[in-house]
Order: C-alpha cells, then structure tokens, then sequence
C-alpha cells in the first residue's frame, strides 16, 4: 500500500497527521499511519464525545468495574453482573446478515473475556420506512443473524425494541447489548503486564475481512455504500462457543494475566490497549500471526477484523497449560510477541515484520492522549420551528387505539422473538411480550436480574437535553416496574456527524441530560459505545440514546409483569396525565413528522416514582404493572388487557385535557397499575406509601371478565373495543419468513 493510500484510508484529517509527525519527528511508516487512524478513530478514541462523557457519573454502591474495560461491573452478594452494549451501524448497512452476527459475536466476547457466562442478550433495532424493499431487507437479514448467531452459541435474546422511522432509511441502528454472571473473585481485566509474559493469539484465523472497520464506522456512508462490504466481517458462531468455553476455562484456571477481544481495529487495539492499561512495552511479531490468506502484509495484519479471536497475557511457566486447554478446543493458536519492560513512564509499541521493524510507536498518545474535540455550541434552529403542531385528522378513537397497537413500534414482537431461543439457559421468568424487559432468575438464589434497553430518538430530537434524561428514566423505569432496583446502566450514543452544529449541539446536551438523569436515579455508567457519523448523503438520523439497564430484586418469585391477573381488580394510574401530545406516537402517526414540543420530565418525581413501584411490589401490593410510555394510557391498558390473555378493561377518566392527550399523549413518570378491590386495609397502605413517597393515585377503572377495552371519559363512552380485536391488530406480523 502507498502512503498516500494509506492516509486516504486511515481516515485521518491533515491536521492529524501533521500531529503525528510533529510528534514522532519523522514521517510514520504506511503500518504506523494505519494504527494511528484506527486507535484515533471515533469508533476506538472517542475524540469527539470523551469530553462529554468523562463529566458522567461512573461510581456508585454497587459499581465493581465502570469504564475502561472490556465492560462494566456490579454485583450483589457473592456475584458480579458483566454487561456492555454496543453497535454495528454501518456493518448492518450495508451487509445486514453478517453486521449483526458479528456484533453478536463481539459483544458476547467483550462479556466472557472478563470470566463472565453471558446468560442474556438484549437488542435494540432501528429501522426506515416500514414498507420500504430495503427496510424489509435490512429487517429480515439483521433479525436472522442476531438469531443465527445466538442461537448457536446458546445465549438467548431476552428482550429488547424494534423501531421504524424514516430517518433510519439509509442507516439503521443495530445496537445489541450482552448481560453475563460471573463470581466477584472470578474477574479478569484486560492488561499486559509483568516483563517476559507472552502474548498469546487463539481463536481463528486472520484473514482480509473487516479491514479497517473502525474507520468505516467513523464515516458517514453514502448510497453507494454497497462498496463497503469489504470492510464487513464474517462471524462463526460455532468457533465462538468453542472460544467462550476456552476463554473461562482459562480464567477459572487462573491460567492468563488478562484477556482481550480483539474487536475493532483487531490486533492494534487489544495489544496496544492491554499495554497502555499496564503501561507496559510491547513486541509483537506480525510472522506469528496464523494466517488465513496467503501474502498478507503486516498491515493487513494489524488492522483486520477477523472475526473470534482473543489475545491474552500469559506467564512463561502456564504456557504448556494453557495450549492444553487451546488444542482441547481444536483452537488456532500461537505467541505473537512478549511484554518486553516492566512498568514504564513511557511504553511503547514494537511491531516487526519480516525480523524489520515496521512499527516502533508510544502508547500514551495512540490510547490516552487522543487528540478531543470540542466545538461550537450552535443551538439549531429547527428546535424553534418543530414546536408549532399543524393540523391533523383522525379516524375515531377506537380506530386510532387499534391502529396504533397494530403499528410496529408498540405491536408485540413476537414475530421476531419467536426466532430467538430466548428460553435457552432457563432463566427467563416471562416471555418478552410481558414486560418493558427481561427478568433472569440467578440459580441457586433467590436473587432475579432484571434487564432493559431503552432511547427515544423523537424526544431527543424535540429537546436533546429531556430526550437524553428520558432514556435513562425509561430504561431504569422498566427495571423497577419489575420491582427491581437498577443498579447501573450502558449506553449506545448514535447521532450523526459531530463535525456539524445541528448533530454535535444534539449529542451533547443529551449526554448532559443522561448523566442528569444518571446522578439523580443513583445509576452510574459503567462504559458504553460511541456510533457516530450515522448519516447517508449528509441527512443525520434522529438523535438517538440507547440506554441499557441492569437492575436486582431480591426475590425473583415476588417480581411483576403487566398482564391483568383477575377480574375484579382496580386500576389506578400513579403519576398525572398532563396536556402533551408532541413526539408522541399518535402524533408523528397522524401529523406525518416528528413534531411538537418533547414532554417533559421531573426527575426528581421520577426518582419518588420508581422507589413507590419497588416498595409496592416488595410489600406484594399490586397483581400488574405497566409503564406507560409509546402510544400513552389508552394502549399501555390495553398491553395490559391483551397480556393477560382473557381479561378486559373498563375505565371512567376524569381529567380536563384534550382528549388526544389524555388517551395518547406520552407524559413521563406514569406507571399503571392493578390491586385487590375488596382489600381496604392493603388499599390503605398502598394510599400512604404515595402520600410518604409524594405521588399522587387516582383510581380509573377496574379489571372485567366481558374481554371488552372500554374507555369513558366524564362519563362518555369514546373506545369501546373487543379483546379479539385488540389482540389481532396487537399481533400484527410485519417481516415473514
């Protein structure tokens, strides 16, 4: 490869390569150009968002591990809970099959590489034009590699959302997050230290594959984005398992110092990365390297993304045994290279092809002094403009509930969980449908781990600094709806090109809002993912945070789903229905635009909120609860209705606003509810534990047997719809095989 190819390839401005020579004193060698793009990408150096996300809260009580890991760490009793999330964007774009698969596959090695058994996955999808050919294409090649790919490595996918917005055409957002268990003393890091330690490789082959995927990832594509394919990888799932069951074997032996996934930008960041967190020089000899292609150069070796393979730190006197454990999984393997000082002020990087150095680097640069960005603060003008909501029709209210439940982002996803074996491993105590997310009992205890993943990117969109405090209030929310406590969240930040006002004014006030948000539910980050430039042709997705959350319950037995348990029971709604009706479902349907202003959010009635919920269910107050979130009241009582299977609903609202906003609007920090209705001294103890925890309950109907969804409002009947009909428009199917 030419220099100069190699500069137009590495992604680097011109002013970035200035810094490298004036740094290096010389000119760096085609290798030295392509660790440095790679390392200073976005995708792997965060220049762009580390300014933001270094003010973000990332201790608490429960926090093991926050950032600068393969993932995050909490835990509970003996227990520590490995989780990360992260995204294969443009991968997915342009070849959906394989850039879900391999996303898979990275994150579960990002979650086993720390000695944890990933038990649960959890995706959350984002997608164009519904009735677009290549929505349906993208649809059905991402949902069939996330299922090919977990499936055979025996993790199943839990829960998790799937999304349909036009602004997601040209580039759909494929973030898939990975929870594992492990014990608190079984924890591996991901370091390189203690002179004369080997670098040990295992896993498959290098080949060309997925050369220079963190630099597409830190690009925006193009509708002639199809050219891209090569910078795709190509995952196997069998030789995951065989490396998961490998890799624990090995950290349950004590047999290595540390072990790294090598993810984007392949053997240059899992050496250099495991180096710099031991401050440790390395030597590696790209010749060791077991090759799957003939003639391969030692740039190809650096940056390839060849799918399943690991890097480790292992002790001279462990090599023999740990090649036993390698050789019984039928593994390649070989040592590429040693840590070749101890401790140091200044460590660097030794590459050698060929017995000629090709790389002679320092590390401090390449991995913690990434050149950061920070711009311009430019509010856009467009903030000003969305707020006025034009006129709109509609069809009558029961007309709009059924459509809604039949429109893809509320309708149930069982379309696509049914190719999931989400019940593998055994541990889900609902099925997908049952709840805003997942709960896992942990065997042996009664402890339950509950799940989430939630973003917005309409609110974020109308009003950044709510949109990005909604996520994390949504995720935790759905947690704690299930009567657990979250514990710490991670997060996918997928926005469009920082480079430009309108995308980086929208990233960071939503950061600001997440860390908000974060500081006040007490759920710090524990590390996450950066997916930037998600534009096509210049024209930016919604703004979109992804916030995965982890939470405990101390009884799984006691923990709470949606579906109505039995006829007779009142409905109460905690929280209070307000007039807002902008980003809303209901009004992006009908309006045709995201439009109107973001419903807002106290996060402080949050807080009381979600505490009110788990002491309920702790205390067994309740027989349902559901948070009320895509398409408002009216079809979060009806989720309710069509879960439980054979059990209507009838409500008497009472409240003066607009009737679209009462039945549709998604205000925040409302959660539903259903309880005995002969049991007054329970009654009683559920009024006061609102009154302590200052959040207001207003009873609104009650629990029928006639499977009937009937909706009065002062008296005046404007839905009156049959379960039957509500569970067909629910189960409408939108991808078949």
């Amino acid at each position: 490869m030419t220099f100069e190819r190699a500069v137009e390839f590495s992604g680097l401005s011109k002013n970035e390569i200035q810094l490298i020579e004036k740094l290096l004193e010389r000119k760096p060698t085609v290798e030295e150009l392509g660790v440095f793009g790679a390392l200073w990408s976005e995708h792997c150096g965060y220049k762009n968002t580390k300014p933001m996300l270094k003010k973000l809260p990332t201790t608490g009580r429960h926090i093991i591990q926050g950032p600068g890991e393969n993932a995050g760490v909490v835990g509970f009793d003996d227990y520590a809970i490995v989780f990360k999330i992260e995204s294969h964007n443009h991968p997915s774009a342009v070849e959906p099959y394989e850039g879900a698969a391999t996303g898979v596959g990275g994150i579960l090695r990002d979650i086993f590489a720390m000695g944890a058994m990933p038990i649960a996955m959890v995706d959350s999808l984002r997608f164009g034009r519904r009735d677009s050919k290549r929505t349906r294409y993208l649809v059905g090649g991402v949902i069939a590699g996330i299922s090919d790919y977990g499936n055979r490595v025996g993790v199943p996918t839990v829960a998790g959302e799937l999304v349909f917005e036009d602004s997601y055409e040209g580039n759909p957002l494929v973030n898939v997050m990975c929870v594992g268990l492990a014990k608190k003393d079984g924890i591996c890091k991901a370091t390189a230290i203690g002179e004369g330690n080997l670098l040990f490789y295992y896993g498959s082959k290098t080949g060309r594959d997925g050369l220079g995927g963190a630099t597409f990832a830190s690009a925006e594509l193009s509708s002639e984005g199809e050219d891209k394919r090569p910078s795709v990888q190509v995952g196997d799932a069998f030789t995951e398992k065989l490396i998961l069951e490998a890799t624990l074997e090995l950290i349950d032996k004590k047999l290595v110092v540390g072990v790294q996934d090598m993810g984007a930008a392949g053997i240059t960041s899992s050496s250099c990365e495991m180096a710099a967190r031991g401050n440790s020089t390395i030597e590696l000899d790209i010749d060791k390297v077991p090759a799957r292609e003939q003639n391969m150069s030692a740039y190809e070796f650096l940056l390839s993304e060849s799918q399943e393979r690991m890097l480790a730190t292992v002790e001279p006197k462990m090599l023999n045994k740990v090649i036993e454990v390698i050789n019984k999984y039928e593994l390649d393997h070989a040592v590429i290279g040693k840590v070749a000082s101890p401790v140091t002020d200044n460590p660097r990087v030794i590459v050698r092809e060929h017995g000629k150095t090709v790389v002679d680097l320092p590390l401090r640069p390449l991995v913690h002094d990434v050149p950061l960005y920070v711009r311009d603060m430019i509010r856009p003008e467009y903030l000003d403009q969305v707020k006025k909501i034009p006129d709109y029709k509609i069809p009558s209210y029961k007309q709009v509930l059924l459509e809604l439940l039949s429109d893809p982002n509320i309708a149930s996803k069982e379309w696509v969980y049914e190719r999931y074996d989400h019940h593998v491993q055994t541990n889900l105590l609902a099925e997908p449908v049952m709840a805003g997310g997942a709960m896992l009992r942990v065997k042996g205890t009664t402890k339950g781990i509950a799940i989430s993943t939630d973003g917005n990117g309409r609110y974020t969109y109308l009003d950044p600094y709510t949109g990005g405090m909604q996520a994390v209030a949504e995720a935790c929310r759905n947690i704690s709806c299930m009567g657990a406590e979250p514990y710490g969240i991670t997060n996918c930040l997928n926005f469009g090109n920082p480079e430009k006002p309108m995308p980086y004014y929208q990233m960071v006030k939503a950061i600001e809002g997440m860390g908000e948000a974060c500081r006040k539910l007490e759920a710090p980050v524990t590390g996450g993912n950066a997916s930037l430039y998600n534009e096509t042709d210049g024209e930016p997705i919604l703004p979109t945070i992804v916030v995965g959350a982890v939470g405990v319950i101390d009884d799984y037995n006691l923990s709470m789903f949606n579906g109505f348990k039995k006829a007779g029971d009142k409905i109460a709604m905690l929280g209070t229905n307000k007039n807002e009706i902008g980003g809303s479902l209901f009004l992006t349907k009908y309006a045709g635009k995201v439009i109107g202003e973001c419903p807002s959010l106290d996060i402080d009635t949050e807080v009381r909120l979600q505490k009110l919920i788990r002491a309920l269910i702790a205390q067994q107050r309740v027989h349902s609860v559901q948070d009320i979130s895509d398409g408002g009241l009216a079809v979060a009582v009806s989720e309710c209705a069509v879960n439980s299977k054979r059990l209507g609903a009838s409500l008497d609202l009472q409240d003066d606003i607009p009737l679209d906003a009462l039945l549709f609007g998604e205000t925040q920090s409302r959660i539903l509810i259903s309880y005995p209705a002969n049991d007054k001294a329970n009654l009683d103890v559920l009024k006061e534990l609102c009154v302590s925890y200052d959040i207001p309950l207003t009873e609104i109907g009650e629990v029928t047997a006639d499977r009937k969804i009937v909706i009065r409002v002062k008296g005046k009947t404007l839905i009156d719809a049959g379960i039957d009909d509500a569970v067909k428009s629910y189960n409408t199917r939108y991808i078949e095989e």
